[in-house]
C-alpha cells in the first residue's frame, strides 16, 4: 500500500474489527529492474521508495496513535539484508531498506516509553515472488546455509517480536539470512 488514506483506512478497520490495535507488520517490498545508479529509471526509484519506504512511514503513522490508545505492544518492519549491505543494480531497493531500518530505531527511540516497541526484520533471499525473476541458482550461492530461505522461516522471528517474549525488544534489526551478513 503507498498511500497513507489506505493505511488510515486499514488501522481503522483492524480497531473497529478487534476493539484496538496491539501488533502490526509492515511486510512490503518490490524492485525494478537491476540497473546501475546513473541509469536508474527515475519513475523507478520513485516507486520503490513510495512502496518500500514511504509505506512504511504511512503504516507507523496510523498504527502508532491506534496502538496508544489500545495501550501499546508492537510494530515489526520487514527490511532486508540488503538493509544493511549493498548489492549492485538495486540502488532504490537497498536505500529503501536502509531507510527503514533507520526509520525503525528513531520511532523504537520515540515511543518506547510509551509501550510501543519497533524492531526490523532482515531476510536473506526468500523463496517468494519478488525474487522470481533471478535465477534461483544465482542467489543460493550467496547464502552459506546452501540454500534460499522459505517464508515459515521468517515467521518465527515475526511472532516472537509480537509477543510477550519479545517485550525487551525495541529498536533492534534481526537477520534470517542463512548467514548471508556473517561473510
Amino acid at each position: 500500500m503507498s498511500a497513507s488514506a489506505d493505511h488510515e483506512a486499514l488501522v481503522k478497520a483492524a480497531v473497529d474489527t478487534y476493539g484496538g490495535l496491539h501488533i502490526a507488520c509492515s511486510n512490503t517490498g518490490i524492485t525494478v529492474a537491476d540497473t546501475p545508479t546513473a541509469d536508474f529509471p527515475i519513475d523507478g526509484w520513485d516507486k520503490v521508495i513510495l512502496v518500500n519506504l514511504s509505506g512504511v512511514f504511512y503504516g507507523m503513522k496510523h498504527q502508532i496513535p491506534a496502538m496508544l490508545a489500545s495501550g501499546g505492544n508492537s510494530i515489526i518492519n520487514m527490511s532486508s539484508v540488503l538493509g544493511q549491505v549493498g548489492f549492485p543494480g538495486g540502488c532504490a531497493y537497498v536505500a529503501s531498506k536502509h531507510g527503514i531500518m533507520g526509520l525503525t530505531k528513531v520511532t523504537a527511540l520515540e515511543y518506547a516509553k510509551q509501550g510501543v516497541r519497533v524492531n526490523a526484520v532482515g531476510p536473506g533471499f526468500i523463496k517468494t515472488p519478488l525474487i522470481e525473476v533471478v535465477e534461483e541458482d544465482a542467489l543460493v550461492p550467496l547464502h552459506p546455509i546452501g540454500r534460499l530461505g522459505t517464508v515459515d522461516e521468517v515467521t518465527g522471528i515475526v511472532l516472537l517480536l509480537s509477543s510477550d517474549d519479545g517485550s525487551f525488544m525495541t529498536g533492534g534489526y534481526y537477520a534470517v539470512d542463512g548467514g548471508y551478513l556473517a561473510q
